[in-house]
């Protein structure tokens, strides 16, 4: 068998193994990470305006 078919054959007999979400859960689970992210974004988006306004501030006088 060559070493291709090989891995493809272990490869399926691990994903056999693997613990799958429900459709809930991976809704959930992505509801979660935009969630997240729009924070994240808020907050460095923050950061940025009050950091530009300092920057500006020193630069113009």
């Amino acid at each position: 068998m060559s070493k291709l078919g090989e891995y493809l054959t272990e490869t399926k007999g691990e994903l056999k193994h693997v613990s799958w979400p429900t459709k809930n859960q991976a809704i959930l689970f992505t509801v979660i990470v935009v969630v997240f992210s729009i924070i994240v974004a808020a907050f460095l988006g923050a950061f940025d305006y009050i950091f530009a306004k300092i920057l500006t501030f020193f630069i113009i006088k």
